[in-house]
C-alpha cells in the first residue's frame, strides 16, 4: 500500500507538500495546484520542484504515487459558459501536472444542472474530446461521485459511458479514481460485498482504468447519496474503521496511490492505523 493525504502547497509549493507528506510518514500525496475553488494559479516555477524531488529521493517517495486534484468547481456537464471555463482550467491542470512530473490528475466529471443525465454525459464526452490531444503523459481520472444533486459519474455505468465516448486515439489517457465515501453513499455496499463491487467495476469499467483511491469514511449510511466525508474511526462514521482498513490493504490498490481526504487533519494517526502500526484508533466524532 502506498498511502498519503491531501496536502498543502502553501508557501513553497511542491516542497511544502512533500515536507507535510514526510511528517505523516506517508509515501503518496495529493495536491491542488491552485485553490480547490479555482482562480488564478501560481507559476510552477514557484513550486521549488527540484528541491522537492531531492527531498523525495532522500525519503523514498516516488512521483509515481503523486496526484493532482483539479478544482472541484470544474463542470464539464453543465451549461455552455461553465463548460468553456472548465475546459480551460482542466487543460491548464493537465499541463501543470505534466510540468511537475505528477502522473495522475483527478477531476469531478460534472453535473447536468437540470439538463438530464444523458445530456450531462454527452457534454462531458464532448468536452473531454476537446480538452485531450492524445499526447498527454498523465492519467486523467474521472472520480466516482456520491449521487447528490445533479452530479454525473455516480455509477460505474456512467463512468464507463463517458470513457467509451472519448475518441479512440485519446481514450488511453482516461483513468478512474474511486472514492469510498462516494461509492458507499451512492449505494455500492463496499463494506459487506467489496469483492462483488470490484467485480462489477471490472466488468463495467475495467480494473486497468483504476489509478487512484480516495479513502474516506462516510457520515451518512449506505445509499444516502450524501457527500460528507468522515474520519476513519469517527463515532458517526458508517462504514467502520476495520472495513476501511481492509479496503486500503486490498491487493488491487497495492501499486496505486491511496489518498486520505478525511477531516480535521488526523492523517498521521489514520495512516498508522491503516498500516497496522497501531491496533486501536480512537473513536472521534465529527460533531
Amino acid at each position: 500500500m502506498k498511502i498519503g493525504a491531501n496536502v498543502s502547497i502553501a508557501g513553497t509549493g511542491l516542497l511544502a507538500a512533500i515536507e507535510e507528506t514526510i511528517s505523516y510518514n506517508a509515501d503518496a500525496f495529493m495536491i491542488y495546484t491552485r485553490s480547490n475553488r479555482g482562480g488564478k494559479a501560481r507559476a510552477i516555477t514557484e513550486f521549488h520542484v527540484e528541491e522537492a524531488k531531492e527531498l523525495m529521493i532522500k525519503h523514498g517517495i516516488s512521483l509515481k504515487y503523486g496526484v493532482v486534484h483539479a478544482p472541484y468547481t470544474i463542470n464539464l456537464g453543465g451549461e455552455e459558459r461553465a463548460r468553456t471555463i472548465g475546459k480551460e482550467i482542466l487543460k491548464e491542470e493537465i499541463k501543470r501536472a505534466e510540468a511537475l512530473g505528477i502522473p495522475n490528475v483527478v477531476f469531478h466529471p460534472g453535473a447536468h444542472v437540470k439538463q438530464g443525465v444523458e445530456v450531462g454525459i454527452q457534454h462531458i464526452i464532448d468536452s473531454l474530446n476537446e480538452v485531450l490531444t492524445g499526447n498527454e503523459t498523465i492519467n486523467l481520472c474521472l472520480e466516482t461521485m456520491a449521487g447528490d444533486g445533479s452530479k454525473v459519474g455516480n455509477s460505474f455505468e456512467e463512468i464507463a459511458q463517458i470513457i467509451a465516448g472519448v475518441e479512440e486515439s485519446k481514450r488511453h489517457v482516461m483513468g478512474v479514481c474511486m472514492d469510498t465515501c462516494h461509492n458507499f453513499s451512492y449505494g455500492y455496499d463496499i463494506v459487506n460485498d467489496f469483492e462483488g463491487v470490484i467485480e462489477h467495476f471490472n466488468q463495467t469499467v475495467g480494473l486497468d482504468r483504476l489509478k487512484v483511491l480516495h479513502l474516506n469514511g462516510s457520515k451518512f449510511p449506505l445509499g444516502a447519496k450524501k457527500d460528507r466525508h468522515a474520519n476513519i474511526g469517527a463515532s458517526d462514521e458508517y462504514m467502520g474503521k476495520e472495513a476501511l482498513k481492509k479496503i486500503a490493504n486490498h491487493s488491487i490498490f497495492e501499486d496505486i496511490p491511496v489518498i486520505l481526504e478525511t477531516p480535521f487533519g488526523q492523517y498521521a494517526e489514520e495512516i498508522k492505523f491503516l498500516r497496522g502500526e497501531v491496533a486501536v484508533l480512537a473513536e472521534k466524532s465529527l460533531k
